[in-house]
């Protein structure tokens, strides 16, 4: 039976503005990936979205990104890898002395948006931040975007990966994403995105928008829990998977 751990960005509200439905998306996936305070999220966000995965059962992240609310982590910030680690480190280090508040424990590190995407592509950023997981704590894993330097640093460095694919975005033919505003980054139909999953699982071939489709493999899909449709969209991957046999269950033991 093909296995697969479902996966989404939650807890990027702030004070009183909420984005997305945490409340729904965490009954519905098996791994939440936590804003940690910097590119969205602050210490009660934190606190209550743990509380809701320790309620569902869900598996918990650290997802540091950029500190910067108004472009939601999304815009690169310069400055060298060592202090992309220090950053890193600071927002994860926030993330667990609130779940151990909440009694959760976070299992792995994801980080967000262009900083994930800049680890992805650049090794010196890509082995900083997974230096900075390891000194934290050695049972820490990656969760990595597939056939990236971002795993290939955490397999290289020895620390325990999962690497994830995405449901909701398109891909280049080096496996990185393509870049929000450019045609084919963006898939917001539930059916298509579905369909596009399953052959995949079958497959493990991924179709790319400049090339013949390319090899990866994962052990959970993400769907992004701030777009409009993730909801709709989470609801219907569910569905089609278990009709296809596909079993939803948390990361099997990562691989180093």
């Amino acid at each position: 039976m093909l296995k697969i751990d479902l996966n989404s960005d939650l807890g990027e509200g702030f004070g009183s503005w909420a984005m997305g439905d945490d409340a729904t998306m965490l009954t519905l996936v098996t791994s939440a990936n936590i804003a940690c305070g910097a590119h969205a999220g602050d210490p009660e966000t934190m606190f209550q979205t743990l509380l809701l995965a320790k309620e569902n059962g869900v598996s918990v992240g650290a997802h540091p990104g950029y500190n910067d609310r108004i472009g939601f982590g999304r815009r690169v910030i310069p400055m060298p890898p060592d202090e992309v680690g220090r950053m890193c480190a600071a927002q994860i280090g926030a993330l667990m002395a609130l779940a151990a508040q909440a009694g959760v424990s976070v299992d792995y590190v994801k980080p967000h948006g262009a900083l994930g995407n800049l680890a992805a592509r650049d090794r010196s950023v890509a082995d900083a931040i997974v230096a900075a997981v390891q000194k934290i704590s050695p049972d820490l894993a990656m969760l990595a975007i597939s056939g990236t330097q971002s795993e290939l640093a955490a397999r290289d460095l020895g620390t325990p990966v999962y690497s994830e694919i995405f449901a909701d975005r398109g891909y280049l033919s080096t496996g990185q994403l393509v870049p929000r505003g450019q045609e084919g980054a963006m898939i917001d139909d539930p059916a298509q995105a579905s369909e596009r999953l399953i052959a995949y699982l079958e497959t493990d071939m991924m179709p790319v928008v400049d090339g013949d489709p390319i090899r990866l493999a994962a052990q959970s899909v993400c769907v992004h829990g701030d777009s409009p449709g993730a909801v709709a969209m989470t609801k219907e991957i569910r569905k089609r998977l278990l009709a296809h046999g596909v079993e939803i269950r948390q990361f099997s033991k990562p691989t180093s």
